[in-house]
């Protein structure tokens, strides 16, 4: 059988280009004892795979020329020759960016019935919601009554931080860069919301809707942004660092914010975690949030892309300010 697969063609140099992706046929072997068949329904394009497309050493390893990139996908067993995923199991596994693909089953987990749709388990009950569970209660520790800014906050992550930064009891202040996404939080109920690219400093937006002062700063985005927190930041407040989408593209090092003073100033506590070293606490999360979900509580919003040809264009996407919540293609 042949399938489609995009492959890493070349190395971005600042933004991605579509240039860098090119799509390449993909003979499967046939399926043994022990495998399944699966076609991928639904992948996910993430700002963290910018930077498996740079030939350096990171927490994770980098995608290499002319094979095919990988990450989050939900597929359906379409043929199995193994007993525990049976023809129509839904699984999750990172082998996105492809159309099918044969396995033995390694690092992939069956989904279960849910009434939304499975896609998801690539967002709101996936990484991304798992990103904002982890840096509010388990990084920076979130309090009712605190003061809660979160950066990037119309995307992925940051649309989930909002929503639980208010569940916890905190005031919610969100950065986004349009008047349509602040309209959007408005809608989930953050508290305020500035528009980045309208305000003249940055620093100063935030003193005025947060005159108390910030606790938690959850960090997205990085410099100005960084800058804008430092400067508000209350004694002993934490900044839990989920990630820096303003420096991905650079080609040169950005240098840091003039005033990293602060931490010490301010007695700060900033950490940077990888999600996937809190893993094991995912059964806690997925109970929680599958209970927000059915009640209401919190709303999953996602954007579209549909066909494989389109992943590369959704994904640089992300860098242009085009999603709205999770940024997922649908390939089935």
């Amino acid at each position: 059988m042949q399938a489609q697969q995009i492959i890493l063609n070349s190395r971005p140099e600042g933004a991605p280009t579509p240039d860098n992706f090119k799509i390449s046929p993909l003979l499967l072997p046939e399926v043994k004892e022990g495998e399944f068949l699966v076609k991928n329904l639904w992948m996910s394009v993430d700002p963290y795979m910018r930077g498996r497309m740079i030939d350096r050493e990171s927490y994770i390893a980098p995608f290499n020329l002319g094979e095919a990139l990988d990450g989050g996908a939900i597929g359906e067993v379409i043929e199995s020759r193994h007993a525990d995923f049976p023809v129509g199991s839904k699984v999750t596994s990172m082998l996105g960016w492809r159309s099918h693909y044969v396995t033995d089953g390694n690092e992939h987990t069956k989904l279960p019935e849910i009434s939304l749709s499975e896609s998801h388990f690539l967002g709101v009950l996936g990484m991304p919601g798992m990103t904002a569970w982890t840096g509010l209660t388990r990084i920076s520790e979130l309090k009712a009554g605190e003061t809660l800014f979160v950066s990037a906050a119309s995307g992925a992550v940051g649309s989930i931080a909002c929503q639980l930064g208010k569940l916890i009891g905190a005031k919610v202040i969100a950065s986004v860069g349009s008047d349509e996404k602040a309209t959007y939080l408005r809608n989930l109920g953050v508290d305020a919301v500035i528009n980045y690219k309208t305000v003249s400093n940055l620093s100063e937006a935030l003193k005025e809707v947060a005159p108390q002062g910030v606790d938690v700063y959850f960090e997205n985005v990085g410099g100005e942004h960084l800058a804008a927190a430092l400067d508000n930041m209350n004694d002993h407040g934490r900044i839990a660092v989920c990630g820096m989408i303003a420096q991905y593209n650079d080609t040169v090092p950005t240098p840091g914010p003039s005033n990293l003073a602060m931490i010490i100033i301010k007695k700060l506590r900033v950490e940077g975690f990888i999600v996937f070293e809190h893993w094991a606490h995912y059964p806690e999360f997925a109970k929680d949030m599958g209970q927000w979900l059915a009640t209401g509580a919190v709303k999953a919003e996602q954007t579209v892309y549909e066909g494989l040809e389109n992943a590369a264009t959704a994904f640089i996407g992300l860098f242009e300010g085009k999603n709205r919540g999770k940024m997922v293609v649908k390939l089935a």
